[in-house]
């Protein structure tokens, strides 16, 4: 539709007049910078490169300035399986005053072997013409959690059961933690059966900050977490944990027996994923890793439980199941919270048997979300062990006493 201004023009015979200012018609490609079609092309070449690990092609794609940096890219990921990589372009920039474009991206990734989803992870890139085409200059975090890759080369080792990428000059050797992984593993499967992958993807930075980083949280509020198991970055927000990124600070003050915990605690989150529900209260979840993680170690209560063992000595019993908001990280008391979670899974499995701890854990995640979820989980304890809410908290609470207050 013309507008009133174009239409006198018309009636006065003024056609010439509606031409396009030259600085418009006369724009030269670079000052507009890429096209769609022009940047999907140069992206989804790099992104190829990247996978397949072609230094010529990495280097083709790149301004003569960021072909050092494109080889560094390449060196960082040569160890690592990569099924798939893509970048799928989120926005662009006009031209600054050199020409050069910045682009920002979604880049995708998914580990041969062990991602369902892919991790997905923002990036920013400056683009700039040369010999006639546009190329990359440079590729930047664009905040949020970042990939192995971004903080050093990556190196791989390989078990029967699991594979460990990490970053080189940590203080935890990945051979080591393959070992550990494996055991895990195996423990877990003897528990939880087959109906998981049976495998283990593990991700080991050098140091507490770079652990953070992966995470994309305050280092200081996570000091105190040796692992912790997380989807993959920018997965759907249903897609369960799925991979263990490990603290190797914290991780290195644990003994050798606390190690193989820790891993067997995450293997379980692993090996629950497809059980365990926006629903699922966290004292379950966090108490079945855990009880996971201790069966068969010969520990007593009180060496499981040694914070909790002093708040009973002091007189303090808790009158409810920890809450998820117990759980969070640098809360106070999260010590406890795991040691009651994990109280309270051993109750079921010595009361019941170890299957019946596994059947209740899969039946909270069937019975569904609702709008009181005390009650479906009360319906959920009576229909799987006979036993109301409330009972089941005073048994428990008397478990916390029985055990912790002696020498138990």
């Amino acid at each position: 539709m013309l507008s009133r201004r174009g239409a006198l023009l018309l009636a006065a015979g003024g056609l010439a007049q509606l031409s396009l200012p030259p600085a418009t018609a006369a724009r030269p490609a670079a000052a507009r910078g890429p096209g769609a079609a022009e940047l999907s092309a140069l992206l989804a070449a790099r992104a190829d490169a990247v996978r397949t690990h072609d230094p010529a092609a990495a280097a083709a794609g790149s301004t003569t300035a960021g072909r050092p940096a494109a080889a560094e890219l390449l060196a960082r990921t040569a160890a690592v399986p990569l099924a798939a990589l893509a970048y799928r372009v989120t926005s662009t920039g006009p031209p600054d005053a050199a020409g050069r474009v910045t682009a920002r991206a979604e880049l995708a990734v998914r580990i041969a072997g062990y991602d369902e989803y892919p991790a997905l992870f923002s990036r920013r890139l400056e683009l700039a013409g040369e010999a006639g085409a546009w190329r990359v200059g440079r590729e930047e975090p664009d905040g949020g959690a970042v990939p192995l890759w971004d903080l050093g080369a990556v190196e791989a080792a390989a078990g029967a059961h699991c594979l460990v990428l990490a970053t080189s000059g940590g203080a935890v050797r990945p051979a080591a933690l393959v070992e550990v992984a494996d055991r895990a593993v195996s423990a877990v499967g003897a528990v939880w059966g087959g109906d998981w992958a049976g495998r283990l993807l593990l991700e080991l930075p050098a140091g507490q900050e770079q652990f953070a980083r992966l995470l994309d949280v305050p280092p200081a509020d996570w000091a105190d977490m040796a692992a912790v198991t997380t989807a993959a970055a920018g997965a759907p927000s249903h897609t369960p944990a799925d991979r263990v990124l490990v603290n190797p600070e914290a991780y290195t003050r644990l003994s050798e027996l606390g190690r193989q915990v820790v891993t067997t605690h995450e293997a379980t989150h692993v090996a629950t994923r497809a059980d365990t529900r926006p629903w699922t209260p966290l004292w379950l979840s966090e108490g079945a890793a855990d009880w996971t993680g201790y069966l068969g170690t010969g520990r007593t209560a009180r060496q499981i439980a040694p914070e909790l063992a002093r708040d009973v000595a002091a007189g303090r019993v808790p009158a409810a199941l920890p809450a998820d908001a117990d759980f969070t990280a640098g809360a106070a008391g999260i010590a406890q919270a795991y040691e009651l979670s994990w109280l309270a899974c051993d109750l079921i499995a010595a009361r019941y048997g170890p299957q019946r701890l596994v059947a209740f854990y899969r039946a909270v995640a069937a019975a569904g979300p609702g709008p009181d979820r005390e009650a479906r989980l009360d319906q959920v304890l009576r229909t799987e062990l006979g036993t109301g809410l409330d009972d089941f908290t005073a048994r428990w609470r008397d478990e916390i006493r029985t055990r912790l207050s002696g020498t138990g």
